[in-house]
């Protein structure tokens, strides 16, 4: 994550941020600020997140967005914004950082979503990101991650309005993949082994296992 991100030299005492760690291109933050939280920046990856309290203002794209509780915050990589509260009380947030190219290998290459002003009520934005969005303390393991990447990132294109190119399932893979995982349930299995297993890329898979669990295919 490229950042330039310059903190007030006088902090509140109640300030704070607590950072989980990176796995697979992807980086989470949860923090609490009070004034003025960071000064002008981009990031060269999305960012991705949620008020939890207060205000959540920040300038984008040559205009100021305030979100709420609840809202989903989408800044595109390479977008300038600052941050700052929106009222008196401070605002507390999550977020995770993606890398653009982990979007564009679920999507096939595709281009990368946008959305429009920053800040979305979209359910199914809500809902595609409420995994990737628990506190850093309860991380993910790397299927699960790569799982919750993939439906987020197809949701974004949806909401982005670009055309569904979502993968048909592969039930075969999909059992391969679940034989292999049972047969040695007590040991790790990396998304890698499962790969090799299955001939099958981790976005596939996912897409696969979904589609099992389901009982659809798209």
């Amino acid at each position: 994550m490229s950042v330039n991100m310059q903190e007030p030299s006088t902090k509140k005492r109640h300030d704070w941020v607590r950072r989980a760690e990176l796995i697979d291109g992807v980086e989470g933050i949860e923090a609490w600020f009070h004034g003025n939280a960071y000064s002008v920046h981009r990031h060269d990856t999305y960012a991705i997140g949620r008020t939890l309290a207060g205000v959540q203002r920040f300038n984008y794209r040559r205009s100021q967005q305030n979100s709420l509780p609840g809202n989903t915050i989408v800044l595109h990589p390479d977008e300038a914004h600052d941050g700052q509260a929106g009222g008196d009380g401070g605002f507390q947030y999550r977020m995770i950082y993606v890398q653009p190219s982990l979007i564009q290998d679920v999507l096939g290459g595709q281009a990368l979503p946008f959305l429009e002003g920053g800040v979305t009520t979209d359910r199914r934005l809500a809902a595609a990101t409420a995994s990737l969005l628990q506190p850093v303390s309860d991380a993910l393991d790397s299927l699960e991650q790569s799982e919750a990447l993939s439906e987020l990132a197809h949701v974004l294109a949806a909401a982005a309005g670009l055309p569904a190119r979502r993968p048909k399932g592969d039930f075969v893979a999909a059992r391969r993949a679940r034989e292999y995982m049972h047969a040695d349930f007590e040991r790790a299995i990396t998304l890698e082994q499962l790969e090799t297993a299955t001939g099958r890329d981790r976005w596939s898979l996912s897409h696969d296992e979904r589609s099992v669990e389901n009982d659809q295919w798209i």
